[in-house]
């Protein structure tokens, strides 16, 4: 949880992630040569990722035939890696385009990939306000790269 104690620093994280080399240190999982994969710092639930493109754009429309093409490719390779380390019974894929659609980070698109479990839904989120995460990002990043054991749930 160090990451929330952390100063936020200004600017656009995911730049920041994709120029830095210390790919572990930023959660960058996947690079490929237009777009890559990051860890989303503040999760929906354990391996929720998120895939961008290293070009910071804030809209679909903006996007190259070359990096669309290549954000479905990562997306592909970031369920697989995500189904053989954590072995989830489903996964949420999406897009928040605009404020009004919850984006978060609305100046560089970027697509989520949130695994899913049977029955994962509880009360915490509802009454609490709160996200259970049974992974820290490190554990996460391990495991995405062949490091570690598997989870089994």
């Amino acid at each position: 949880m160090e990451y929330i104690k952390r100063s936020r620093e200004s600017g656009c994280f995911l730049c920041r992630s994709f120029r830095s080399r210390a790919d572990r240190e930023n959660g960058v999982v996947l690079r490929g040569r237009t777009c890559a994969v990051v860890l989303n710092r503040y999760p929906y639930t354990g391996g929720h990722l998120m895939v961008a493109p290293r070009r910071h754009v804030a809209t679909l429309q903006e996007l190259r035939p070359t990096e669309l093409t290549e954000l479905m490719r990562l997306t592909v390779r970031s369920v697989d890696r995500l189904q053989k380390a954590l072995q989830p019974h489903g996964f949420n894929i999406g897009l928040n385009l605009g404020a009004a659609a919850g984006a978060g980070l609305k100046d560089h698109v970027h697509l989520h990939i949130v695994p899913r479990w049977t029955g994962d839904t509880n009360f915490m989120p509802v009454l609490g306000k709160t996200l259970v995460t049974p992974i820290s990002l490190e554990a996460l990043w391990d495991l995405l790269h062949g490091r570690g054991r598997k989870r089994r749930r």
